[in-house]
């Protein structure tokens, strides 16, 4: 039997002022956007912002519904927006952020496999990766080179 042991690498920054212009306002997009989100039922308002290569950035926020398998979660509805509006446009960085209060050192709340899934998609549709910045009310930023480091053993294509 072998045994594999797997590593993944990223950066926490403790605060958005850290943050190279572009990153800054990448962030500050999805925590701004936070409160629109719709989210009358679970009360758990989450922002996403993505940037394009061409510098547009694009926003979302959860969509809730009465029938919870429904709703949207805020990253596939920034992601399906910049698809939608901007199909040529490859996208270079995500940002994700919640309203969920969180102590000095907890880790924010993550994508959901449906997210991360999505995610890899238009990673795999532009052959490029996409930064991903995870961060919540603590000011703590979570940044990933590549979704397929929080997503290993992606489902693609090839698979198909």
């Amino acid at each position: 039997m072998k045994k594999m042991v797997g590593e993944f690498q990223y950066e926490i920054y403790e605060r958005i002022e850290e943050l190279e212009s572009a990153e800054k306002k990448l962030v500050e997009a999805a925590i701004n956007t936070t409160s629109q989100a719709y989210a009358p039922y679970s009360g758990f308002k989450v922002g996403a912002s993505v940037l394009l290569k061409n510098g547009t950035l694009v926003t979302g926020q959860n969509q809730e519904n009465a029938v919870y398998p429904l709703g949207l979660c805020a990253e596939r509805v920034a992601l399906f927006s910049a698809g939608s509006q901007h199909s040529a446009q490859p996208i270079i960085a995500m940002a994700i952020t919640t309203e969920k209060q969180l102590e000095a050192n907890e880790i924010p709340p993550f994508p959901c496999g449906s997210c991360r899934q999505s995610i890899v998609e238009f990673e795999s549709r532009f052959k490029h990766p996409i930064k991903l910045f995870v961060t919540g009310t603590n000011g703590r930023i979570f940044v990933f080179d590549s979704v397929k480091t929080i997503l290993p053993f992606a489902f693609n294509s090839d698979f198909l």
